[in-house]
């Protein structure tokens, strides 16, 4: 088999180059309550090629579909490289999308198997069963295979029947390799279904050259080896952590699983990584829990740690600025490490050499904050649509604010209204059986983002909004919302903020308090033991988020200032689809749920507001 250079790769390659280039013994693992689970180089290439010699003998053929329905782990992985090395093409969905749009997806890609997580996921299936024609079966990975009117098959009995073939015919392990190498680079890999902030998903579908192009240009610009630690834990259903999983795959280094995400922050004290990919809700959710740790200790100690991030972050800002930081920083910064900015690195495992955010806009204040740690966030920016990034700080050239430079072979400019525009080997063919809805953004070469940014004189861009989110007022005032509610989440007492008033008067907000920092000011306040709703609308706590809407005012233009707000009791949650899988809030969803709310913000006592 001829040996391939790097930019012939396929990501059906990357399983045996892994075992080949990469050998060691705990390759692939994942975290469980009480123990890791490993796997060898070679154990995951042949879990693989295993499964994918039996799909292929069950009958799988290029170009068939194959639905993915699975929280994060190793099986995610081992079942999509087994289907796409089968010269299948994988559709990942959301363990957490409801029936009918699992039916949605499996229906308009006329999926041929679904190879789901659990019995869960199976009866989801099930239930949709009779609206899926071409649909043969389903593989599950774990669990009862006795569902009534669903033909199961267990993912390790067809592991175990792939290995067989090998055991019987050693010339398979060959066959499977040839299979795998001959796949075209321009094949169909994977249609991504986007996760929907706006509208009905839409499949997009991108080939192997798209994505291995993302891995290659990312691997260029953020340095990894084969001893870094990498902890997942983001849903492999979207196009950001896969990609990113193939870019640790091609790197050889050690990836651990995390068990969920509600055990990340066990998870990261047990690996300790050195690389993460992470979205800014994560780093907004520690920012916040850390800042509260300290807010309940004594004085003493919260002026230590205040000191020690003041150090910190004036050494950081120095640094990023091309600055020396001043004599006295520089003389107090050992001192400030060892007392304080170490300790809280060693809460997140006190290895990473730099964390990847994107899918989302990075407060400023969150990413300073974790600058001034010690901790560095390299912001980048992306689309399902483009395999997905565009552009990345690097690591040596970091623009807090901005996402970054474009990608070797990626071209971004500013079209009308302030559009980015795209052209680059990771920009998709177009959406699945929707060439009406590719023919709107995809033109001349151009893939037009839908977002809204600038890009300043040395190449940097920055995100300032979404064209549809953009708020047109009924007096034809256009109020972009990102940059407000980015500020107003920078106020210790906001974790949510989501900007309305579309048609109406003025711009109101509804605000999702920072529950830990509200709850810990009520009891400065004298107000420990109301319930949440009588302390949301207590005249001290309205009076303290009103001081957070007058300082951002200060700075807004008239027809800009927030006129009205709403407290929320509760956060938002993917469960009620107010999230999307990836944490960024679905502006409709939020809207319609909290309709009587928004109303009484309009009416007519707020008309002199």
């Amino acid at each position: 088999m001829p040996v391939k250079n790097d930019a012939q790769l396929t990501l059906a390659d990357l399983p045996y180059r892994l075992a080949d280039k990469f050998p060691r013994p705990a390759a692939i693992n994942r975290c469980l309550e009480n123990e890791i689970q490993e796997l060898s180089s070679r154990q995951f290439y042949e879990k693989v090629r295993d499964l994918s010699l039996a799909l292929t003998e069950a009958g799988l053929a290029p170009g068939d579909r194959v639905g993915l329905i699975s929280d994060s782990r190793p099986e995610w992985t081992i079942a999509d490289l087994a289907v796409i090395s089968a010269g299948g093409v994988t559709v990942p969905i959301y363990p957490t999308q409801s029936a009918d749009q699992v039916e949605y997806i499996l229906k308009q890609t006329e999926a041929v198997l679904a190879i789901v997580s659990n019995p869960t996921q199976a009866q989801k299936v099930r239930g949709v069963r009779q609206g899926l024609p071409a649909l043969k079966g389903v593989v599950l990975m774990e669990g009862d295979r006795r569902i009534d009117g669903l033909a199961v098959t267990l993912f390790d009995e067809l592991v175990a029947r792939g290995s067989a073939l090998v055991a019987a015919d050693p010339a398979a392990d060959s066959r499977y390799r040839e299979q795998a190498a001959a796949i075209p680079r321009e094949a169909l890999a994977t249609i991504v279904y986007t996760s929907g902030t706006t509208g009905e998903p839409k499949g997009v579908m991108l080939s192997h050259a798209n994505v291995m192009s993302n891995v290659l240009a990312s691997a260029e610009v953020l340095a990894a080896y084969p001893e870094d630690v990498a902890l997942t834990f983001l849903p492999l259903s979207h196009v950001y952590e896969r990609m990113v999983v193939y870019r640790y795959l091609w790197t050889g280094m050690t990836i651990c699983y995390a068990e969920s995400l509600t055990t990340v922050a066990r998870d990261l004290m047990r690996v300790r990584p050195t690389i993460m990919a992470a979205v800014p809700r994560v780093f907004e959710k520690v920012h916040a829990a850390i800042r509260e740790k300290i807010a309940e200790g004594p004085a003493i100690r919260r002026a230590l740690f205040e000191w020690g991030v003041g150090v910190g972050g004036r050494c950081a800002r120095a640094k990023l600025d091309g600055r020396t930081p001043g004599l006295a920083d520089r003389l107090q910064l050992p001192l400030a490490d060892v007392l304080v900015l170490k300790k809280v690195r060693a809460r997140l495992g006190g290895r990473f050499r730099f964390i990847a955010s994107g899918s989302a806009p990075l407060g400023r204040h969150v990413a300073e904050f974790f600058f001034a740690l010690g901790v560095t966030i390299v912001e980048g920016y992306g689309l399902t649509e483009t395999s997905p990034v565009l552009s990345s700080n690097r690591l040596d050239r970091v623009k807090i604010g901005t996402v970054g430079l474009p990608l070797p072979g990626v071209e971004l400019r500013i079209g009308d209204y302030g559009e980015i525009l795209a052209r680059g080997p990771n920009v998709m063919s177009g959406y699945y059986k929707r060439p009406d809805l590719s023919a709107e953004v995809l033109k001349d070469g151009w893939f037009y983002t839908g977002d809204i940014g600038e890009i300043d004189a040395d190449g940097f861009l920055t995100i300032t909004d979404r064209r549809k989110d953009i708020i047109v007022t009924s007096g034809g005032k256009k109020v972009a919302p990102q940059p407000l509610e980015n500020t107003l989440k920078a106020e210790p007492l906001v974790a949510e903020a989501v900007i309305i008033g579309e048609q109406r008067r003025f711009p109101a907000v509804l605000i999702v308090p920072a529950f830990g920092a509200l709850d810990a000011k009520a009891r400065e306040l004298g107000l420990a033991g109301l319930a949440r709703e009588q302390l949301l609308a207590h005249p001290k706590i309205q009076a303290l988020y009103q001081e957070a809407l007058d300082r951002l005012n200060a700075k807004l233009a008239q027809f800009e200032r927030i006129k009205r707000f709403a407290l929320l009791p509760n956060e938002f949650t993917m469960e009620r689809g107010e999230l999307t899988p990836t944490m960024k809030v679905r502006r409709k969803v939020v809207e319609d749920r909290w309709k009587p709310v928004i109303d009484t913000l309009y009416e007519a006592r707020a008309a002199t507001a």
